[in-house]
């Protein structure tokens, strides 16, 4: 079979958003006509809403919350990505210790508890969302990668993590690829997890709670009315005392957000569910999530039916920031990933692919989040996740309310807002025809420094010196 007839049945949707995929999507929340108020309005129905909803009224039971959703819940990148809930809040031990050396401890302390506070709300709300927390191992597919894991163990280490640094042997017993040269597997800093039943999970936790939902109802204005701030609707209002924006990748109502922000396309396949036979010759016992070494990097993982997502290597950027629906069928991306599969899964040949999908995710210049407030700090904002927001989203909701004062005394600090991380901006994109440019070149470089045994060019390396890039 070659690798067009692998992908010949692959529906043009996400495998966790299908109904075959166990994710009952619950009926969409009535569009608010007329003049409404409430004490918090979120905008945005995705994990970073969703969080910020829930654990506003969790700190205030008292609360009016209103979520105000354009599409449907889960339908962005929270019902699009793979599932992988990391305790990172900085992408990754390198990217933040370049960034914030001195905060690196607490940084990863918050982190850990974060996660851990993923799972325990889980439980709490009796939310099914497949939790798995089997770890992530990074693995090397190229020579140069391996001294790289070797200095990410020594990072992790110097930080009390303890990841097991594996050898060729070792690493292709966990699992079975040719291609492995070495592995790091942190066991206890990544979860697994079934994106949509998260979302629907927490959508459905809010309700719960008395948070009202309002889903099909785009924002298409913002203005400040006296001491609140007014919203407006298709068919009305929304007037709100404290407003908290997470609207990811897409054009952001705060002007003074959009240099910071490109939405950027990934793409995921999905195959059949594997065959016993096929299982074992796999291995993959411990089901923790995999990423390999490279610049363009693979994330792969099982699902709980024993199909293998496998997504990641291009990260296209459209002129414009350019955001429409058929940027997510690319057949060309698909067909290099199925070819990159079956290098990485010989003995899986044969496999079929029954989805295949792409996504916009919110990057920023830093590669993890950024944060702020606008109209005398009545309006916060977090965005720029570049990848990690299944877990960092819930942090990024308790930073927008503390800096909103909800459940706080006016003015008040917390050890999050204190953060230089949360105090600093990234470096901000340049405008149009430069923004295409700068990004295009940039995957190129990328693409040789992997060509050419992980030498990075004067491009790399200069953005390198300025603490910016790009990330696929």
């Amino acid at each position: 079979m070659n690798v067009l007839e692998s992908l010949a049945e692959a529906q043009p949707a996400p495998y966790w958003l299908d109904a075959a995929a166990g994710a009952a999507r619950p009926e969409p929340g009535e569009a608010p006509a007329g003049e409404h108020t409430c004490d918090l309005a979120v905008v945005g129905g995705g994990y970073g809403g969703l969080w910020t909803a829930l654990l506003a009224k969790e700190r205030d039971p008292s609360l009016n919350v209103v979520v105000l959703e354009a599409g449907r819940v889960g339908s962005a990148a929270s019902g699009r990505n793979g599932g992988f809930c990391a305790a990172s809040l900085t992408h990754g031990l390198e990217n933040g210790a370049d960034r914030w050396p001195d905060e690196m401890h607490t940084l990863e302390r918050l982190g850990w508890d974060n996660l851990r506070a993923i799972g325990a709300t889980l439980t709490r709300y009796g939310i099914d969302a497949e939790w798995e927390p089997t770890g992530e191992m990074t693995v090397a597919t190229r020579e140069w990668q391996v001294p790289a894991l070797e200095r990410e163990a020594e990072k992790a280490y110097e930080l009390g993590w303890q990841p097991i640094l594996l050898g060729p042997e070792a690493v292709r017993k966990e699992v079975a690829s040719p291609t492995y040269l070495a592995g790091l597997w942190d066991r206890d800093a990544v979860a697994m997890v079934h994106p949509a039943k998260l979302a629907f999970g927490l959508a459905a936790a809010c309700r719960s709670l008395g948070v009202r939902i309002h889903e099909n109802t785009r924002v298409t204005g913002l203005r400040s009315d006296a001491r609140r701030l007014r919203l407006s609707v298709a068919h009305g209002s929304v007037t709100a005392r404290r407003v908290a924006l997470a609207t990811g990748a897409f054009p952001p109502l705060l002007r003074r957000m959009r240099g910071f922000l490109v939405p950027v396309y990934d793409y995921a396949l999905v195959t059949e569910s594997l065959t016993p036979a096929q299982r074992e010759a796999v291995g993959w016992k411990h089901r923790q999530g995999l990423g390999d070494g490279a610049n363009q990097f693979h994330y792969y993982r099982l699902t709980a039916d024993d199909r293998i997502l496998w997504g990641g290597y291009d990260a296209v950027y459209h002129y414009g920031n350019g955001l429409r629906p058929d940027l997510e069928n690319r057949p060309a991306t698909f067909a290099a990933l199925a070819r990159h599969f079956f290098a990485t899964f010989p003995q899986l040949e044969g496999i079929r692919f029954t989805h295949a999908w792409g996504g916009v995710i919110d990057t920023c210049s830093r590669f993890c989040a950024f944060y702020g407030t606008a109209y005398d700090r009545r309006l916060a904002y977090a965005a720029g996740y570049t990848g990690l927001g299944v877990g960092a989203t819930r942090f990024g909701a308790d930073v927008m309310l503390d800096l909103l004062c909800i459940g706080l005394a006016p003015g008040e600090e917390t050890e999050r807002t204190r953060l230089a991380m949360v105090r600093s901006k990234p470096v901000p994109f340049p405008p149009e025809p430069f923004r295409y440019g700068v990004i295009e070149l940039t995957r190129r470089e990328m693409a040789r420094a992997d060509r050419n045994d992980g030498r990075r060019g004067l491009w790399l390396r200069t953005l390198d010196r300025l603490g910016v890039g790009f990330d696929s």
